[in-house]
């Protein structure tokens, strides 16, 4: 059915206006159809700008140091499996230390060597984090044409913009030149990530079309699903999703260890493991996720999958959410099985009433954190 936008819901922030979609003239309404049914793959839209991805994507965080040393051809060779194994979607950075640069050296590899189908499907959705300068045209297409240029693409396939400072409205004169050189071909689609709802209601209002938002999001950290999905819902926009498997602490590796006792358990020897077993803490401490990792782990048993397979379809199945990620370790680790075996699995009502009874028992993170990507702009 056909749901618009109803104030009611966001009683602080102004209506959203119709928007004029570029070059047409006609008027885009943020009125969207909810309720599809999504499988491997699904489409981000805004307007006339659509995007086809995986909705598990591949994350390339770590290669940006932390993770051991990744090794240039080992990395592009495993991406190739990745991408054949119907993985085919890559999420990369401007500040991802050699992944724009991995990621041209693959696509091409992939002209070469597979067939233009192949080629088709794969996609790479980078970032851009800039600092807080004046945020001209001259500078916005710049930066852009040097993640062009380390990707080896004429075209973004999507730009997902990042800001540190709300109190500066750059933000929105940044967006604008993106979308201008969306309107030019240098960009197929505008996204964002680790903006707060209320900022993306104000980027909606301004007009920019914008597909998706990247936040953080797992089954401890369910603050997207509390405003920033209802958003999502009402306006199109769709959640890209990341730390789903907290850095490899949902997983079994982590399951009946004490990391109280010092050197009893794996090691937080990677800088997501430590990042999330910091949220673990503020969610409700080690011996409440312990509780969740046996239980996510009778969910597994049950449908023989992994924790981590569950961790990252319970998140898929969430409202408004369009793809979650799975690092990879390029040429370190393989997780490919893993992921693939979440478009096959289906959560019953007796999975997510397990998982639930044991998550309404931690801490709103929404109180103690904020809004998604609070958590980068608290002072």
């Amino acid at each position: 059915m056909a749901t618009c936008v109803n104030h009611h819901f966001f009683p602080n922030l102004k209506p959203i206006k119709p928007t004029r979609t570029p070059n047409t003239g006609s008027t885009s309404i943020q009125c969207v159809q909810t309720g599809e049914k999504e499988g491997r793959v699904t489409v981000l839209k805004n307007g006339n700008d659509s995007l086809e991805i995986c909705r598990v994507l591949n994350g390339m965080w770590q290669t940006s140091g932390g993770w051991g040393k990744i090794d240039r051809d080992d990395a592009v060779e495993a991406m190739l499996r990745y991408a054949d194994s119907g993985l085919s979607t890559f999420d990369l950075a401007d500040h991802y230390g050699p992944a724009e640069d991995l990621y041209g050296i693959f696509i091409n590899k992939v002209r070469r060597e597979r067939p233009p189908e192949v080629l088709e499907k794969i996609k790479g959705l980078t970032k851009w984090v800039p600092p807080p300068v004046k945020m001209t045209s001259r500078y916005v297409r710049e930066s852009i044409n040097v993640s062009r240029k380390r990707m080896d693409v004429p075209a973004l396939d999507m730009l997902q913009f990042h800001w540190w400072d709300y109190s500066n409205t750059g933000y929105l004169d940044a967006l604008k030149h993106l979308t201008d050189l969306k309107e030019e071909g240098k960009i197929k689609t505008v996204a964002l990530t680790n903006f707060d709802t209320e900022r993306l209601h104000i980027i909606l209002e301004n007009g920019i079309p914008v597909v998706s938002n990247q936040v953080q999001h797992s089954i401890v950290d369910m603050r997207p699903q509390q405003r920033m999905a209802e958003l999502c819902q009402l306006t199109g926009v769709k959640l890209i999703t990341y730390g789903t498997v907290m850095g490899g602490l949902l997983s079994e590796k982590f399951l009946d260890t004490n990391l109280s006792i010092p050197f009893a358990g794996p090691p937080l020897n990677t800088p997501s493991l430590q990042k999330y077993k910091r949220m673990v803490d503020a969610w409700g401490g080690w011996g409440l996720f312990q509780k969740l990792l046996q239980t996510l782990k009778v969910v597994a048993n049950k449908h023989g999958v992994s924790i981590s397979t569950v961790a990252v379809k319970y998140v898929l199945d969430q409202q408004s959410v369009a793809g979650s990620m799975v690092g990879v370790r390029l040429g370190l680790a393989d997780h490919i099985n893993d992921c693939n075996a979440v478009f096959s699995l289906t959560l019953d009502e007796d999975d997510v009433n397990s998982i639930q009874e044991v998550t309404k028992k931690g801490k709103d993170l929404l109180r103690f954190i904020g809004d998604c990507g609070d958590e980068y702009r608290r002072a």
